[in-house]
């Protein structure tokens, strides 16, 4: 997968994030998490352009960790979204298998990146 796949991806994941948000009840606790999940979620996308975008491969890797950290979080958001049955289960869990994905691309390319900035 190369990078504008990638970043489509990211931005499709946003997106679908944004429309269950939508979806949401109006309650005191789910207007909270939706808060978390719109903040972890639209963060990956932003974060990774901007590791994009990065000056050496040390600045790579520290935005990628901020991407992996992101995206660890929005996990834990569908995590609690679906144990307190605030959404339909099916589509927790196409987001979080969608999540999951990308956190392990993720990982994989911050292992990539130190083994690389190793050799140079």
């Amino acid at each position: 997968m190369d990078k504008i796949e990638l970043i489509a991806r990211i931005k499709l994941l946003c997106v679908r994030i944004i429309s269950m948000v939508e979806h949401l009840p109006e309650t005191k606790s789910s207007r909270v998490i939706a808060g978390q999940i719109l903040r972890s979620s639209t963060s990956i996308g932003a974060n990774y352009r901007a590791a994009c975008r990065s000056k050496s491969i040390r600045d790579f890797i520290n935005k990628l960790k901020i991407v992996e950290e992101e995206t660890d979080e929005t996990i834990y958001w569908l995590e609690i979204i679906d144990s307190i049955g605030l959404f339909k289960p099916a589509q927790i869990e196409a987001l979080k298998k969608e999540t999951e994905e990308l956190l392990a691309i993720f990982v994989a390319s911050i292992k990539t990146a130190k083994a690389n900035a190793v050799k140079h």
